[in-house]
């Protein structure tokens, strides 16, 4: 168990996740997974979309180009593993949970940017939570891939950090932080009609 690499993430998130989601996770793992996937392929889109609304900030043009093709290999790997299990693929809704967080957004620049960069490091902390808090109840080969996926997760949130780090300034950071930390905390907390992988707990 990567203790080293959650200790850090429950530090930066300031929450786990509650147990009625994990429970719930155990009864819906085809949502679970479908959902994981969507959480992939919007990773990737994220990143995609960063690199063209940034193209001058070739720091994180690279990063996000990197990133982007990870996100992509992690939803190919969520695609296989939904074959094997016989799950077909259907549309979802998405959670109330990353358009939570982007209300936060500042509407203009370098605050947009900034704010960005750590909505993103938020989300990207949060997957690695959830897989580090649901990885212990599942079966081999599924429990083995989320356990997996923790660093590599991390090293995405940490990069957000970096970035926004490289092109905000610290005060700023650290208050918008502060700012979005109890709005995260709550969207994974509350009563949510809809399990999904960054759902609250079921209502």
């Amino acid at each position: 168990m990567p203790t080293d690499v959650l200790a850090d993430i429950h530090a930066f998130l300031g929450s786990r996740t509650p147990d009625a989601w994990i429970d719930a996770a155990l009864k819906n793992l085809d949502l679970l997974l479908l959902d994981h996937k969507n959480c992939e392929y919007k990773a990737a889109s994220n990143a995609i979309n960063l690199i063209a609304k940034y193209q001058e900030s070739e720091a994180l043009v690279m990063a996000m180009a990197r990133l982007a093709r990870e996100e992509l290999a992690h939803h190919e790997q969520v695609m296989k593993i939904l074959k094997k299990r016989g799950i077909a693929l259907r549309p979802l809704t998405p959670s109330r949970y990353a358009m939570g967080l982007r209300r936060l957004c500042r509407r203009t620049e370098p605050g947009m940017m900034i704010d960005i960069l750590l909505i993103s490091a938020f989300i990207e902390a949060r997957s690695c939570e959830r897989f580090g808090a649901v990885a212990p109840h599942l079966d081999g080969d599924l429990g083995k891939f989320y356990f997996g996926l923790l660093k590599s997760e991390a090293r995405h949130y940490q990069g957000y950090i970096k970035l926004a780090s490289l092109y905000g300034d610290a005060q700023d950071i650290a208050e918008r932080i502060a700012l979005i930390r109890p709005v995260e905390q709550a969207l994974i907390a509350d009563p949510d009609p809809d399990f999904r992988f960054h759902s609250g707990v079921p209502a």
